[in-house]
Order: structure tokens, then C-alpha cells, then sequence
């Protein structure tokens, strides 16, 4: 179990939290686009590098949650905040776009905050995010 260095005030860092909601809010979202994305897939090539993104979507998913709990002491439930699009090659596009924009919201994430766990967290899934963005890109290139 993970305890932050020092104890964080939420009214100081409601905006931290808030913060974090939405990326749970949208890992959430990605878990459950890149399962249908992963049915939509033309071979099983494509299906695993899919549901390798989508592991560590869901790693993610679990990180931030536990550090949601520590700040505030309970739960978030998660909601979907995306419709994942019903066509493969819409959904690449729409997942890569989505991807490159989380790294960005990551980073913000890691900037914002002094605790360094959380920095850490943030900082890792940006570059997970980026690498899952350069999967994508991949993917609509050789077509498949």
C-alpha cells in the first residue's frame, strides 16, 4: 500500500483531485474503448498489441484510484466520458488522438503536484500513453 511522503490538505489541492478524477474517468473510458476496439480488430496480431495497451490502461486505472483513495480518504467511481467510435480505422484514429492528448494532461498532472509518488505515477503513464500513441500510429500505417 502506497502512503504519500507528507500529508496533502484537499482544500489545497482540489484541483489535484479533480484532476485525477478525470483521468480515471478516462482510463476508464480507454479500457472499455480498446475491448471493443480489440473485438473490431482485423487479426491477432493487431488483437494483442490492443490488449497490451489495454494492460496498462488498466494498471493505470488501478494507480490512480489508490492515490484518488489517499488523497481523499474514499472511492471514485468511474464514468465513461467518451464513446469510443463502432469502426476500426475511426477507432485507431480516435484512440491515438486521445492518446497523444493524455500524455500532455499527464504531464500537467505530474507538474502540478510535490509529492513524488504521484509525480512518478503521472510521469510513467505519460510515457506509456506516448508509447501506445506510437502503437496506433503503427497500426494505421500497415493497415491492420
Amino acid at each position: 500500500m502506497y502512503y504519500m511522503s507528507k500529508p496533502i490538505q484537499f482544500r489545497d489541492n482540489h484541483e489535484l483531485i479533480m484532476d485525477i478524477s478525470k483521468a480515471i474517468n478516462g482510463e476508464y473510458s480507454a479500457i472499455n474503448c480498446y475491448k471493443k476496439l480489440q473485438q473490431l480488430a482485423p487479426n491477432e496480431k493487431t488483437r494483442t498489441i490492443i490488449k497490451e495497451i489495454r494492460q496498462d490502461e488498466k494498471k493505470h486505472f488501478r494507480i490512480f484510484n489508490e492515490i484518488y483513495r489517499q488523497l481523499t480518504g474514499h472511492e471514485h467511481s468511474p464514468q465513461l466520458t467518451n464513446q469510443c467510435p463502432n469502426s476500426y480505422q475511426t477507432g485507431l484514429d480516435y484512440s491515438f488522438n486521445d492518446e497523444q492528448q493524455t500524455v500532455d494532461f499527464y504531464l500537467e498532472i505530474a507538474d502540478k503536484t510535490s509529492d513524488p509518488y504521484i509525480k512518478e505515477q503521472f510521469n510513467r503513464a505519460a510515457k506509456d500513453e506516448q508509447n501506445h500513441a506510437v502503437w496506433f500510429v503503427y497500426l494505421m500505417n500497415r493497415g491492420y
